[in-house]
């Protein structure tokens, strides 16, 4: 398998949340997403004017929250 082919593979299985999907994941408003974005506490891609977030982003910053509540 080439390289172009692994890429295209792993991003098959990668999916995106858009701000308000997370907000409506993590039970908080849009503007603490666009926080934890900017200060690179949640990683975001840039698509024009909008992020979106892996999925597997959203559950390492909630497992990340509750080690730390705990």
């Amino acid at each position: 398998m080439n390289r172009g082919k692994a890429i295209v593979s792993g991003l098959s299985e990668l999916r995106f949340l858009t701000v308000a999907e997370v907000a409506d994941m993590m039970r908080v408003s849009r503007m603490t997403v666009y926080r934890m974005i900017h200060s690179g506490e949640l990683p975001a891609i840039r698509f024009g004017r909008s992020f979106r977030v892996p999925e597997s982003a959203v559950q390492t910053a909630v497992d990340t929250h509750i080690a730390d509540a705990g």
